[in-house]
């Protein structure tokens, strides 16, 4: 049987990392096919130990931040 997972990948420094949130695997890679296939094989793996009785599945948006330099951060007296 088959199932659909989401992904989330993310550059940290030389390597994608991908995450399947339904599931909490993490896994990376050199580029992002091989960080999402090498996904895949750690959520099967984990899969066959760990059996989900039900899967929900996430919700994603969007939320905006202001940002500041730390000059602006400065307590002025």
């Amino acid at each position: 049987m088959n199932q659909i997972f989401s992904v989330v990948v993310h550059k940290e420094k030389k390597y994608y990392v991908a995450e399947c949130p339904e599931v909490g695997t993490v896994s990376q890679g050199k580029t992002i096919e091989e960080a999402i296939k090498n996904l895949k094989e750690a959520t099967e793996l984990y899969l066959e130990e760990f059996p989900l009785k039900k899967v929900s599945k996430p919700f994603i948006s969007f939320f905006e931040v202001t940002l500041y330099d730390k000059a602006s951060k400065a307590v002025r007296v």
